[in-house]
């Protein structure tokens, strides 16, 4: 009989997890607490921009014409406790306010609300990324509060999605990590995902605090990798260097590889910075701070570079933003995303803003969440429009829209022809051939 699985949190990892897993044959059931976000989605619309997700959404949901009708949403524990054989807990984690330790509370509030209704064997397989030793806690809490008692099992496997390619790296996954505590976990995992491992997909299992490991460890690797090319950026600003060809000629090593290795303003998103902090704070608990003490670097170094940024924007104008327009080309922490969480382009234009620059945004995706955390700055409805009398203009999201733009067209609107790019992902000599000032982090003289 085929498996039946509940998706229990239907945000950004949710609510992508839900969709796919129709996609993949099952009968599916979210749940969310938020009564209006489920009828968001039971009409197939999505909270969250994210490319293709909609399109899945609407391939399943039930009542929806032309749909498999596979997936369904709900708010009631009860219903998905007597549906599910297999149920993802794929709810927030954010950082502490104040701390740098994790929220569990999230986490913790699904476990007791599930665990009553859990009368028969079944697996809970957690996704959310939490502080390493936690899974175990959880079983033991989980065995103790559902009526199936051990046959209520617990496994841990973390999720790896990059915004922008979710879809993708939910259905077609680089591996697949599964922690677990005994083989019928492992077991209900392999046919959970039987399509993607017979399309090649690495499916590697462990203990739980190995699997609740590597998704720290990834995101801690990749932080350190981008905070270094920002280093060497800074390096470079200091000694007249260029630190895109500096990446171009170590990215050959394939020892390092080229990829995150463009220098720019920095990291930010909803994962990574957070990740990061707990994974210290968490090392500090189990007395193995000084093995992470790098990694406070590794932040410094990333939130330095909203503040170089904003640096080169007071001297681009001449050393004070009283009176000056500033375009910013760029809400979003990354392009392909509506998230503006921790987004070092927004950052940099409220900085600017706060000392007294006239600040005005444009983002392909990201408005409306924007206004929502920055109601000050004021907003275009295009590029066009933002850079109009501007006396300079800031690309700090690196869309392929911005990369298309015509410089020549820009020009005639601004009240100066200075760019700033803090990404390091325009022509260069295509906007100084359209008479603009060009000038990119990390490259002084470039």
């Amino acid at each position: 009989m085929a498996l039946k699985i509940t998706v229990i949190g239907t945000g950004y990892l949710g609510a992508t997890h839900a969709a796919a897993m129709a996609e993949l044959g099952f009968e599916v059931l979210g749940l969310d607490v938020v009564p209006e976000k489920i009828e968001m989605l039971q009409r197939g619309e999505v909270p969250m921009y994210e490319p293709g997700l909609e399109e899945l959404l609407r391939r399943h949901v039930a009542g929806i014409e032309g749909s498999s009708g596979r997936l369904r949403f709900t708010t009631s524990y009860e219903e998905v406790g007597a549906f599910g054989d297999v149920h993802f807990v794929c709810v927030n984690t954010p950082q502490k306010h104040g701390e740098y330790a994790c929220d569990m509370s999230y986490v913790e509030s699904a476990f007791d609300a599930l665990a009553p209704h859990l009368t028969r064997p079944t697996l809970v397989v957690g996704k959310s990324t939490v502080p390493v030793g936690s899974a175990a806690r959880l079983a033991k809490r989980l065995a103790q509060a559902a009526p199936a008692g051990a046959a209520a099992e617990l496994a841990w496997n973390p999720e790896f999605l990059r915004e922008g390619f979710a879809v993708d790296d939910t259905l077609h996954p680089d591996r697949i990590v599964a922690g677990v505590a005994g083989e019928r976990a492992e077991e209900l995992l392999r046919e959970v995902y039987a399509t993607p491992i017979a399309e090649g997909s690495p499916f590697i299992v462990m203990d739980y605090p190995t699997a609740e490991l590597v998704k720290t460890s990834a995101n801690s690797f990749l932080a350190t990798k981008i905070s270094f090319i920002n280093a060497m950026a800074e390096v470079c600003e200091a000694a007249d260097g260029d630190v895109v060809k500096l990446a171009e000629a170590i990215g050959h090593d394939e020892r390092i590889g080229n990829k995150f290795l463009r220098a720019g303003i920095g990291f930010g998103g909803g994962c990574l910075p957070k990740d990061l902090r707990a994974f210290m704070a968490r090392a500090g608990e189990l007395g193995a701070d000084q093995a992470l003490t790098f990694l406070r670097e590794i932040d410094s170094i990333n939130m330095r570079r909203r503040g170089h940024m904003v640096e080169l924007t007071r001297d681009a104008v001449g050393g004070g933003f009283l009176g000056k327009r500033v375009a910013v080309l760029g809400a979003t922490f990354k392009p392909d995303s509506d998230d503006v969480r921790d987004s070092p382009a927004l950052n940099v234009a409220g900085q600017i803003h706060l000392q007294g620059g006239q600040v005005t945004v444009y983002d392909p995706k990201g408005m409306e969440n924007a206004r929502r955390v920055f109601p000050t700055l004021s907003y275009a409805d295009t590029a066009l429009d933002a850079v109009r009398g501007a006396d300079v203009v800031l690309h700090l999201t690196e869309w392929r829209e911005f990369r298309e733009l015509d410089p020549a067209a820009l020009a005639e609107v601004v009240a100066e022809p200075r760019i700033l790019d803090g990404r390091n992902a325009l022509d260069a000599q295509l906007w100084r051939k359209a008479g603009w000032t060009y000038r990119a982090l990390g490259r002084p003289k470039a």
